[in-house]
């Protein structure tokens, strides 16, 4: 990331005895990497430039161990007097220069966070997905690797590297293959390969954790890389999930009637967990037909590649001219949410009629941000598009330009997979 420039930072402390370093982090959800971290909360803007991340510190004790080495020395002193000052006092200091490796690494583990959550995967769009796994257990290495920022994983589940081991060990076999498979010529992506698994043993024998796949990562660790050629093998095909996303939308539902009115809706990632969802701005979409005296609106969502538990369903939130939204229920139908339901309006319905239509997940759904609009939203999502593939065209590259740019090794595999190429 680009350094700080010289630039003071500001240090406050609010109403409620947070102390804050620099402004509070700026836009939606989608485009902040957060990282719960001792004594705090670490934010960085991942469409902007900020080398620092913002600190909201809510415990300035247990952040000491973290502070000096992230925003230095004079921050993390200014920090400590500013706790015992009133609202409102502030103190302006000159960040550390150059930024520090936990900096650099707490950055990425954060961007590695914000990526399972907000990758805007989608087919239409041609942003293919993250392997869930694989991404899941170079997290667990980077948390390893910035223990310094933890210092109680039951409160800080950002924390856990053990969890994130455990939970995602099913991408260490294929992990393993893939670095055992790649030439030794090879150079950022094995490189990458040795250092994720090397920090994933110490995670694991820090943590006591025992099983077959951790067994084989260590005797894979002994031997190290084979120094002959090897057949080159599909490295997307060895991460492929089943069930993924189906490659064509279903069959629309036979409202019957006469459609009046059709349009595509609002696609507003926040307001409903990842992977339900083709990420998609077009994947919403709506008919209005006329069934006798009735209006009947139909609503069709591309679905993405995560299947919902048994009873959950996602909504339509259908407005006409501002007027009160009408709930629509949907079904999860092969690759589409599909639902219908009769709408209050007048018996015709005039061209131009303002529609608008989004799809939440009721109990989920933070409601709008303030002071945004519709297309200040897509806006921003436009820019996080416009990021990931970025990213993924930088994961073809063989060397990264720094720590926050490099590839993570889930966006190596699948822009091999999106390429058809072998390793």
């Amino acid at each position: 990331m680009p350094g700080a420039g010289g630039t003071g930072i500001r240090v406050t402390r609010a109403e409620d005895g947070t102390v804050r370093i620099a402004a509070p982090a700026r836009g939606p959800a989608f485009t902040r990497a957060v990282l719960e971290v001792a004594g705090g909360v670490l934010l960085w803007p991942v469409l902007g430039t900020t080398a620092l991340p913002s600190a909201e510190i809510h415990d300035p004790g247990r952040a000491q161990q973290w502070l000096w080495a992230v925003h230095g020395e004079r921050a993390a002193a200014a920090v400590h007097a500013l706790a015992a000052q009133p609202p409102g006092a502030a103190a302006d200091v000159t960040p550390m220069e150059p930024e520090t490796v936990l900096a650099e690494q707490a950055a990425r583990l954060a961007l590695g966070h914000w990526a399972a959550r907000w990758w805007p995967a989608s087919y239409p769009d041609g942003i293919p997905a993250l392997e869930p796994d694989l991404l899941g257990v170079e997290l667990a290495a980077l948390t390893h690797r910035c223990q310094q920022l933890f210092d109680d994983p039951g409160d800080q589940p950002d924390g856990d590297a053990a969890e994130l081991l455990e939970t995602h060990q099913a991408a260490l076999a294929p992990l393993i293959r893939w670095w055992q498979a790649a030439r030794e010529s090879a150079s950022g992506p094995v490189r990458q390969l040795g250092r994720v698994l090397t920090l994933l043993d110490d995670a694991a024998d820090c943590a006591g954790l025992e099983g077959d796949a951790l067994r084989r990562l260590r005797s894979s660790l002994a031997e190290g890389v084979p120094h002959e050629v090897r057949t080159p093998f599909d490295l997307g095909g060895l991460f492929a999930r089943s069930g993924d996303h189906a490659l064509a939308a279903g069959e629309r539902l036979p409202a019957g009637g006469r459609v009046i009115a059709r349009g595509a809706g609002t696609n507003d990632w926040r307001r409903y967990p990842p992977g339900f969802v083709d990420s998609a701005e077009d994947a919403v979409s709506w008919a209005v037909s006329a069934v006798g005296a009735r209006r009947r609106i139909e609503v069709e969502v591309a679905a993405d590649v995560a299947a919902p538990s048994g009873g959950v369903h996602l909504s339509a939130e259908v407005g006409v001219e501002g007027g009160p939204p009408t709930r629509v229920s949907l079904a999860r139908r092969g690759d589409v949410w599909a639902g219908r339901a009769d709408l209050d309006v007048p018996a015709s319905l005039p061209p131009g009629t303002r529609m608008e239509v989004g799809v939440l997940l009721p109990g989920f759904d933070p409601g709008p941000e303030p002071d945004s609009t519709i297309a200040d939203g897509r806006a921003d999502r436009d820019a996080v598009r416009a990021f990931v593939r970025h990213r993924l065209a930088a994961a073809a590259l063989p060397e990264p330009q720094d720590t926050y740019a490099q590839p993570f090794l889930a966006e190596i595999a699948a822009a091999a997979a999106d390429a058809g190429e072998d390793f």
